[in-house]
């Protein structure tokens, strides 16, 4: 189990609990949008109390990073499936895939930009979603190179500035998703070995 934050000090958490705030929280952004989201609302979605929300997340922006984590670790794949190439298709299919979910892309940039109001907030987006998603695409790539199929030019930390560099300028200034020929496109520049055509 994943959670971008850690519970605040009190009870322990009721899993069925946390997963109803969860679902209610992007239920919620998805319907009235970030800026009307609030902590009353979330509780009552869910049926559960104000204060146990306030006791588990600092702030709104904090539940809904935590939903949005979830379904990322849930949605993209970082199994192994016995060669680079396959592992990367999955994991850019599945990341449009993701992309593609009803609501993702608004999720994504009110936290973007909650993170670029509050300080505080952007260190736990980037602890608990940005860096996390990076390391899932770097695991493929150091498995690559433990089996021996990885490009020799390619690192893990450019493969991951790529994807979500592109990722990331789609959503904050497109209205374009991830198709299949940006797929075929983004495993041909990663995987490609000098001197091929």
């Amino acid at each position: 189990m994943t959670g971008a934050t850690t519970p605040a000090r009190g009870r322990k958490r009721s899993e069925q609990t946390r997963l109803a705030i969860l679902t209610a929280a992007y239920e919620l952004t998805t319907e009235v949008g970030f800026p009307d989201l609030t902590i009353e609302g979330i509780a009552a979605r869910a049926g559960a109390g104000k204060q146990t929300v306030y006791r588990w997340w600092p702030t709104k922006a904090d539940v809904l990073l935590e939903a949005l984590a979830l379904k990322a670790d849930l949605k993209v794949s970082t199994a192994d499936q016995g060669s680079f190439d396959a592992e990367l298709d999955a994991f850019l299919r599945d990341s449009a895939a993701l992309m593609a979910f009803p609501g993702v892309v608004p999720v994504l940039r009110s936290l973007m930009a909650e993170a670029q109001r509050d300080a505080d907030f952007r260190r736990r987006f980037q602890d608990g979603f940005l860096s996390k998603r990076r390391a899932a695409l770097e695991t493929i790539v150091e498995r690559s190179a433990a089996r021996g199929d990885k490009p020799a030019h390619l690192t893990a930390a450019f493969a991951a500035d790529l994807v979500f560099g592109l990722i990331w300028y789609r959503v904050l200034a497109t209205e374009r998703l991830l198709g299949q020929d940006d797929i075929t496109a983004v495993r041909r520049l990663l995987n490609e070995h000098p001197g091929q055509e």
